[in-house]
């Protein structure tokens, strides 16, 4: 690309970004999932114009950058709280699971297809991944028991992992000459990986409050640089890049001291969406139409595996012994959502110049195409026939901060959300540790400095100076009144976290 065309590829960069975000909404109302839109702007710009990715190399690059960005915002978002109780069951899923889900899909396509076994591994392997993509910007908007949400996108941070393992070695060559070496480098990927994004995460978490940057847009950008290195600090050091991202992002996001923590959680949002858009757009830019035809064969009898028999059985297998219902169980087999992961994995071999890669990659995103149709307006439905569907509850109150130069101190910034039991309580009611005070309520736009008998109202703005050492107790106080208001110590609520 020359500076003539720069103004050409920003102008249809803009377009294609600007008819996706708007897309997207109408393609919720029709029921057709919002990243299938961008498969399909990608297939379209494909097949009228000549832009393409000639560097089959370049994709698996373009999409693990985006996948980074979208496990920091997934990780940023996830509580630790939520997540220490379904870790192991998570990771069961992630490396037992995914061997079960490889074994029973590859066999089947050995026997019965006549599938060369090193593809039939290579299609197993990548049908194996859930999509991190698809899990945090699906499952977030069905209203379902939390463990099971929390576990399915646990789920999907950790299975990136040894699939990415399993691939590279297989597409490599390395199956046939040394395949017992798989498992061993699938551990230490995988604990490697996790070490590293807990020396980065608590590293991150004890610098950024210290730090008092001169501006607010500067943390989101010290944050996601940091997640980001974690997962260079992995690579050069052979271990899981994108297990180390998504643990340290966990460890950042759950810190009750982050700096900013809207304006951070709001910058990787926006980034995790560019990521998204631009990841389906790569992906429909490689498919070729005309291809698809030779590999749906494969690709439907592997959906019928996957569905019907891997996923249940991978599912039974690892949840069983940690004691799930059997109705969470059934809910977990069917909601393995699959989306871009898969089909970046599938261009790996594709990149590679491995024979048979284009029968891999095909059959790959006609599985995914199937399932995303399928799954993603069926999960409501599946909720509530599985009872595992629940009452939205008001959303939890969110704190953020800032540290004060010089002094030591926080600034607490939250907003008083409508459905809060903080609407109606007066200043003299709130119970602040006698270190923090209310020092200003913005109202409709408004500054208004309180007194004892400001009655607080919905969509208030709150400002609360704190010292540093009664923050974490100012907090508990803050979030126990949002959720039981002026009787919450009389109910028991100490405000810890659930």
């Amino acid at each position: 690309m020359t500076l003539d065309d720069l103004g050409r590829a920003i102008v249809i960069g803009s377009l294609v970004v600007l008819v996706a975000v708007v897309g997207v909404r109408f393609a919720g109302r029709l029921g057709v999932p919002g990243l299938l839109l961008y498969l399909g702007i990608g297939m379209l710009i494909g097949a009228v114009s000549p832009i393409g990715l000639e560097d089959l190399g370049l994709a698996p690059v373009l999409g693990y950058a985006a996948l980074i960005f979208i496990l920091a915002h997934g990780g940023l978002t996830t509580r630790w709280s939520e997540l220490r109780p379904v870790l192991w069951t998570s990771v069961t899923l992630a490396t037992v699971g995914v061997a079960i889900s490889v074994t029973v899909v590859a066999l089947p396509l050995i026997w019965w297809a006549g599938l060369e076994p090193r593809l039939a591994i290579l299609l197993g392997a990548v049908l194996a991944a859930t999509d991190a993509a698809a899990v945090f910007s699906v499952l977030r908007r069905v209203p379902i028991m939390s463990r099971l949400r929390t576990l399915l996108e646990g789920e999907a941070g950790f299975n990136d992992a040894p699939v990415v393992v399993l691939v590279t070695v297989v597409a490599g060559g390395a199956l046939e000459a040394e395949p017992w070496l798989i498992p061993g480098l699938v551990l230490l990927e995988i604990v490697g990986g996790a070490a590293v994004g807990v020396a980065v995460g608590f590293a991150t978490r004890w610098l950024l409050p210290r730090l008092a940057l001169p501006a607010v847009g500067l943390y989101p950008i010290a944050v996601l640089t940091l997640l980001v290195g974690a997962y260079g600090i992995a690579d050069l050091l052979h271990l899981s890049g994108f297990l180390a991202v998504y643990v340290s992002a966990v460890i950042v996001g759950s810190s009750s001291a982050l700096p900013h923590r809207r304006s951070v959680k709001g910058f990787s949002d926006a980034l995790s969406w560019v990521a998204e858009i631009g990841l389906f757009v790569m992906l429909g830019l490689l498919v070729e139409p005309g291809r698809l035809m030779q590999s749906i064969g494969i690709a439907v009898l592997a959906t019928v595996i996957l569905i019907m028999v891997a996923r249940p059985l991978a599912s039974i297998v690892s949840m069983a012994p940690f004691r799930w219902p059997p109705r969470c169980i059934a809910f977990v087999s069917v909601a393995g959502l699959r989306g871009a992961v898969p089909i970046v994995f599938a261009a790996i071999p594709l990149g590679l110049g491995m024979p048979g890669a284009d029968l891999v990659f095909d059959a790959t995103f006609i599985v995914v195409l199937m399932l995303t149709l399928v799954q993603t307006p069926l999960l409501p439905w599946a909720t509530r026939r599985l009872g595992v569907a629940v009452v939205p509850e008001p959303g939890e109150l969110e704190v953020d901060s800032a540290p004060l130069d010089g002094m030591r101190a926080i600034m607490l910034g939250l907003a008083v959300p409508a459905d809060s039991q903080l609407v109606g309580v007066f200043v003299r009611e709130l119970g602040l540790p006698t270190s923090s005070a209310l020092s200003l309520v913005i109202r409709d736009g408004a500054a208004v400095v309180p007194h004892p008998e400001t009655r607080l109202r919905a969509d208030d703005q709150l400002v609360v100076v704190s010292t540093e050492a009664d923050r974490a107790a100012t907090e508990r106080r803050l979030r126990a009144l949002s959720r039981h208001g002026r009787l919450a110590q009389w109910q028991g609520d100490r405000g810890e976290a659930d």
